[in-house]
């Protein structure tokens, strides 16, 4: 069994193997628990509040000889599993209400008794600030925010982790292919159905992150990501959380999830109470059903975060440039003009007819203009300039810094071929897509290779998210070298390829920009597009 987290081995490998140990059953016999019994005590019931105080918290106490669990069945959807028999749980329906509780009592070897008893219980609670917020404008994403530090966190459950915390994640601690991969890749979506009530979404890619004490109970071996079936449209309800952190540092309300869903780390809970929360930020803490004397807090956000490094170029000396600082055009000491629609739409199906007059050059930025207008036969006009037998490089890095297209179809690309591409054709010449970008799916940059055996829709492709593409200016940047070919954006590196000696990225290149539409990668043409363009500021090839 491998560790869940890097912790205090003084303090908390003692409670995980407490966690373990305590339930460590012989599990060879049937043996069925007997003397179930079940009581029940109303939160603030009194001889003026019979029914309560209208928080509908209700406690219970199950006992069974030879029980290892108790699960408690609420008659409101909601469901639970107890290791000690005690349980709490907030009734939520407004009013005074009759309620059926059945608890099961289970032994070992699958072995089980039941029985049932009636609560009646007074609520009168609504928060209908922390509701708008958890759901937005009627349903809100949340993830992990893994960027930021104490994003999962575990302290006692008697006290707030500000006073004592055991430990707190560092940013991006359960990245990359370890056991905990799963954890950042969690959507969590609440919304509100057509009776205004709350329903939660829990998408977790097939895997959830599991605290060390329930792995076996799922069937895992080593691993803490296990493959989880998380249920789906569940109801969720509000209530007062009833716990011991004061108004300054919690909202004093608990959502509680039906059909034993979990947020993004199982500890057996269904309950959360929620310790902060803004329009994009919250923060939750939940009791692991396995080891109540545990309390673990989750930072949640409404972007989902990826781990980025950031670039550190070996390429320092400028040996190739365009500021585009003068004329109204590319340079003919820099630049080829590439025109017409080539075979079939550049082997793509592109609709546009490249010409020299769609490059233009204002106040120091070059702009590749793409406008809906009949040329040569085509719906289209654009332009697609080169430094084939002009400038040609082998290893070094590219920046290019650009404002990308807006509309339906356009595919501005920032791109490099080998130079023996008129002798050996493509995709043996090989391809680098410094950046690719699609008007259909806004934010999303592509960084492509294509070379024989991977080319096409086989191509060797990661994406990032750039927000503003078409609105900002960003640096695209690749760095290449023999060993390895590094794709970054604003200098955080976002693709990482190993240019083995197999490949054909060992030659001179050459540049390419241009902007089409539609085609294979464009895709589908809005209707009522008129004209975008990709704006560059500059051009830049660094060696050492």
């Amino acid at each position: 069994m491998k560790n869940l987290i890097k912790i205090s081995l003084s303090v908390l490998t003692l409670a995980l193997l407490m966690g373990c140990t305590d339930y460590d059953y012989d599990i060879g016999a049937i043996t069925t628990p007997t003397n179930l019994t079940v009581s029940a005590e109303v939160v603030g019931q009194s001889d003026e509040m019979p029914d309560g105080d209208g928080s509908g918290m209700v406690n219970f106490t199950a006992q069974a000889d030879n029980a290892m669990t108790y699960k408690f069945i609420y008659g409101d959807g909601f469901e639970e599993v107890s290791y000690d028999g005690t349980a709490s749980h907030p009734f939520t329906e407004n009013g005074v209400n009759d309620y059926t509780i059945t608890v099961v009592a289970s032994g070992t070897g699958g072995a089980s008794a039941n029985t049932t008893t009636t609560v009646t219980v007074f609520s009168d609670f609504s928060d209908p600030e922390t509701k708008q917020l958890l759901t937005g404008d009627g349903s809100k994403t949340w993830y992990i925010a893994a960027s930021e530090p104490g994003h999962l966190k575990l302290g006692p459950s008697a006290e707030p982790y500000f006073i004592t915390s055991w430990y707190a994640a560092v940013p991006f601690e359960k990245a990359g292919e370890d056991e905990s991969s799963c954890f950042y890749t969690d959507e969590m979506t609440f919304s509100l159905n057509e009776n205004e009530e709350i329903i939660y979404d829990y998408s977790n890619n097939g895997a959830t992150f599991f605290n060390v004490a329930f792995i076996e109970d799922f069937g895992g071996g080593s691993d803490v990501c296990l493959s989880y079936d998380a249920p789906t449209n569940q109801n969720v309800s509000l209530s007062p959380s009833g716990s011991n952190v004061s108004e300054e540092f919690s909202t004093g309300t608990s959502m509680n999830i039906a059909g034993g869903a979990t947020i993004g780390y199982y500890v057996g809970n269904s309950s959360y109470e929620i310790m902060s929360i803004t329009e994009n930020r919250m923060v939750i803490r939940t009791i692991s059903t396995k080891t109540p004397e545990q309390a673990w807090y989750m930072t949640l956000t409404t972007s989902q975060e990826e781990e980025t490094e950031e670039l550190d170029t070996q390429f320092e000396n400028l040996v190739w440039f365009d500021e585009f600082d003068e004329g109204d055009a590319p340079t003919d000491d820099n630049w080829n003009f590439e025109i017409g629609n080539g075979e079939n739409g550049w082997g793509n199906q592109e609709a546009q007819y490249y010409t020299e007059e769609n490059a233009v050059i204002e106040d120091g930025i070059l702009n590749i203009n793409l406008i809906a207008e009949e040329t040569n036969g085509f719906d289209y006009s654009s332009s697609r300039i080169t430094t084939m037998d002009k400038f040609e490089f082998q290893y070094g890095r590219v920046e290019v810094r650009a404002k990308l297209t807006e509309g339906g179809g356009t595919w501005p690309a920032i791109w490099m071929l080998g130079s023996d591409f008129e002798e050996v054709g493509w995709p043996e010449t090989g391809e680098i897509d410094i950046m690719e970008y699609k008007g259909n799916e806004p934010d999303v940059v592509h960084g492509s290779l294509h070379f024989p055996e991977n080319f096409g829709g086989n191509a060797v492709t990661e994406t990032t998210n750039v927000e503003n593409a078409a609105n900002q200016f960003h640096n695209y940047t690749v760095e290449w070298t023999e060993d390895e070919i590094i794709f970054a954006i604003d200098n955080q590196i976002f693709h990482v390829f190993e240019n083995s000696e197999d490949t054909p990225f060992h030659q001179p290149f050459f540049l390419i920009l241009n902007v089409a539409m539609g085609g294979t990668f464009g895709g589908e043409i809005d209707p009522d597009f008129v004209e975008s363009s990709m704006e560059i500021d500059y051009v830049r090839v660094y060696q050492e």
